[in-house]
């Protein structure tokens, strides 16, 4: 109303006194400005709120008069409702606080895989993921697997996969996901005597070489096509996984692919286990093999 009165007025050249004549209207109401300051109340229910977010009204009501503050019982409730605190707040989900950890480049095959996930769409808005798992020495991508929804089991079914195919890492290194920091899957890891490293939380750069693959992928896979099915997205990662392996140079190797890096670091591997060993006077060049629990070792040439 005194929004109209102050209209009129202006509109009609009428003094405020008349406006108010018109409209019924009290020239105390209209010229009446509030000395309340709820600031105090606000700031306080918002600290209790914070610190517990899953309590209602009677339990902050409470907590104030016991820490003696006047406020009436009318005037907190009407501040309460006008910040929607009835409206639950979410928890943060809490994670522990982890060292820095620098990026140090593997040397050797299965020394250290990273993995992350990279989501999306599919034309029906439906949300898809993928799971990406990278050795860091060869920059190979073993596993491109896509799914609606990946939870820990998941996880733990495409590395026993890769365990099949290509033996597992000494550690594998990723992000604070519920899927990574999920008890089943630290269980499986300690199982297979792996370590797990987590980067610290907002640090994506801690795992770059991961980082760099889910951006090519994202720009080869995700943001050039229109995915119907989530059959149709597995086709498309299969192919680029085929692809990137086999014909993706890397700068940082020198224009190699992963394969043939892969390759190269098998060489090296093999080349450093060979050893001397003396029979009957003769030192022969070899290579240490085992059959059970025998250790032998295998002659490649006469020095």
């Amino acid at each position: 109303m005194r929004l109209i009165a102050s209209d009129t007025s202006q509109e009609a050249g009428f003094s405020i006194e008349r406006a108010c004549r018109i409209l019924q209207l009290s020239t105390g109401v209209f010229y009446y400005k509030t000395v309340k300051n709820d600031l105090p109340v606000i700031d306080m229910l918002n600290e209790l709120a914070e610190e517990h977010p899953t309590r209602g009204f009677d339990w902050y009501y409470g907590n104030l008069r016991n820490r003696g503050l006047p406020w009436n019982r009318k005037r907190v409730l009407r501040i309460y409702r006008s910040m929607d605190l009835k409206l639950r707040r979410k928890r943060k989900r809490r994670i522990m606080k982890r060292p820095k950890q620098p990026l140090i480049e593997a040397k050797t095959l299965n020394e250290t895989w990273s993995m992350d996930f990279v989501s999306d769409a599919l034309s029906s808005g439906k949300s898809v993921r993928t799971l990406i798992v990278m050795d860091d020495a060869s920059r190979e991508a073993p596993a491109a697997h896509a799914d609606y929804s990946i939870c820990a089991g998941n996880v733990i079914q495409v590395l026993q996969q890769l365990e099949l195919e290509r033996g597992l890492p000494l550690l594998i290194r990723t992000d604070n996901g519920p899927e990574f920091i999920s008890k089943k899957l630290a269980k499986w890891f300690e199982e297979k005597q792996i370590e797990q490293k987590f980067i610290q939380p907002g640090k994506p750069l801690q795992n770059g070489y991961k980082e760099r693959l889910n951006r090519t992928y994202r720009e080869d896979v995700l943001d050039a096509h229109f995915f119907d099915s989530l059959e149709q997205l597995r086709i498309l990662s299969d192919k680029w996984l085929d692809n990137y392996n086999s014909k993706h140079p890397h700068r940082s190797m020198k224009g190699l692919t992963p394969n043939q890096k892969h390759i190269l670091l098998k060489e090296n591997a093999v080349k450093k286990e060979e050893l001397t060993v003396t029979i009957n006077n003769q030192v022969y060049l070899a290579t240490p093999l085992k059959m059970g629990s025998l250790q032998c070792f295998y002659i490649i040439a006469c020095i």
